[in-house]
């Protein structure tokens, strides 16, 4: 059952949300009367945490994530589950077993609200929460963004906690914010950037404490990708696209164009090593333990192998093939290759920014010769309609994943990077490992250029 006109939320707990007063509450006085809606792979324990999927259409956790329970901390509330891809595997939200979300951004036509966290930004563009979390493994916060004319902001790896989410690749997952504005996207970056012993990939409070807190300035150097210009941006796009990097250049900031090789190989590294990491964590899901389950089979396998055929849809069961083909011993080097690549496209990052990456030792001094920032778009145009979409997936899978050229990068390296809205496209904003409130002070900056 649909709770809304676009389905963005799967479940509600209450129409009209009022936040509830909180003794524990730190940063009320900013936050205090806000909702928030929480992407359907991130567990809650007041209704089912089902991840899209009808393997898990009734279960509910026995806790809550880590974000949940911070949020809720600060005496907000609440307002429901939003919709996704099926396990957060898609770019359109319409691989759901909930059904599709539209766009609420668009009030006369059936638009994608983009994926996987669709649901997510639809429901903040239609004001039935202040702000949503999502989850961003190549660009599922920030590519819904875009669509729906809102901002998407996706943290540096390991700066919010994963624990409580439901994994699809975990060495890319990240708990993303989607809101109106970049302030609220501070403002809740400010409550869940913490460490959390209970997520092994948490980053330690050592680590947090070598992050350098960079100095505001007038003017940066923002770094244009020559491999994100592509053509298949549409003239929307490359119009806004060039007002964009005029309006920086009259305010007394440097365009630089700088390449990064290794784009041109991501899509195929980033598909090897995020369906293979799928595939291992997709196959607890087996209907016996938990989970949907046939009502009968002449044996065990023969009973799981119903199991995930019924509960698993189209997408999420090609993804699992790809990964286990990748994971076979016939094909074990092409995941070694796409790890090098990723190894690689860090490398590119970090000879790039001007600030030194903290995870390295050896890292470089700070210099003043590199680029600040790195600017792209964030997709190649306004959302298709939902029947375009289906037609080209329906022609050729492959045309859809293609989506992801963008955002994969930052999702690979693990860096910052945030889309805001201009006019009906988004614009993508990179930053580097650790720099995520200077990423996000440049989109407010940018933002404020355009009012």
């Amino acid at each position: 059952m649909a709770h809304d006109a676009w389905n963005s939320l799967v479940s509600r707990r209450v129409a009209d949300a009022t936040p509830p007063e909180s003794p524990e509450t730190t940063t009320g006085s900013q936050l205090q009367g806000t909702t928030f809606a929480v992407k359907d792979n991130i567990a809650t324990t007041a209704e089912a945490t089902t991840g899209g999927s009808r393997t898990l259409e009734s279960y509910t956790s026995p806790f809550a994530a880590t974000v949940v329970q911070l949020l809720e901390q600060e005496g907000l509330a609440m307002v429901g589950k939003a919709n996704l891809d099926e396990f957060g595997m898609g770019s359109s939200t319409t691989n759901s077993w909930f059904g599709t979300t539209t766009n609420a951004r668009y009030e006369n036509d059936v638009r994608v609200a983009g994926g996987s966290s669709g649901g997510s930004a639809s429901a903040v563009a239609a004001n039935l929460a202040t702000f949503s979390l999502g989850t961003d493994t190549g660009g599922s916060v920030r590519l819904p963004a875009s669509y729906c004319g809102v901002v998407g902001f996706k943290p540096s790896y390991g700066r919010v906690s994963r624990w409580g989410v439901i994994p699809y690749a975990q060495t890319l997952d990240t708990v993303g914010i989607l809101a109106r504005d970049i302030d609220t996207v501070l403002r809740v970056f400010g409550v869940l950037d913490r460490h959390d012993p209970k997520d092994p990939t948490s980053i330690t409070t050592e680590v947090r404490g070598k992050i350098a807190k960079t100095t505001p300035s007038t003017s940066y150097t923002f770094g244009v990708p020559s491999q994100l210009i592509v053509q298949e941006l549409s003239p929307e796009v490359i119009d806004q696209w060039t007002s964009v990097l005029e309006k920086l250049q009259e305010q007394g900031h440097k365009i630089r164009q700088v390449s990064l090789p290794s784009i041109k190989q991501l899509l195929p590294a980033y598909y090897t090593l995020a369906t293979a990491e799928a595939a291992s964590n997709l196959s607890r899901y087996d209907g016996v333990r938990y989970g949907h389950s046939a009502e009968s089979a002449p044996s065990p396998t023969e009973l799981i192998t119903g199991n995930r055929h019924d509960a698993f849809g189209p997408e999420v069961q090609r993804r699992i093939l790809l990964g286990n083909y990748t994971l076979s011993s016939s094909s074990g080097d092409h995941y070694l290759r796409a790890t090098k690549i990723r190894e690689q496209l860090v490398h590119e990052f970090n000879e790039i920014f001007n600030v030194p990456s903290v995870l390295f030792a050896d890292a470089k001094p700070v210099q003043t010769d590199n680029c600040d920032f790195l600017i792209s778009p964030t997709a190649f145009g306004p959302p298709p309609t939902v029947e375009e979409y289906l037609k080209k997936n329906e022609e050729n899978f492959l045309n859809t994943y293609i989506n992801d050229l963008m955002t994969v990068p930052a999702s690979l390296a693990g860096i910052p990077a945030v889309s805001i809205p201009l006019n009906e496209t988004g614009i993508q904003i990179m930053g580097q490992f650790g720099d995520d409130e200077s990423v996000l002070a440049v989109a407010k900056d940018l933002m404020e250029m355009f009012e």
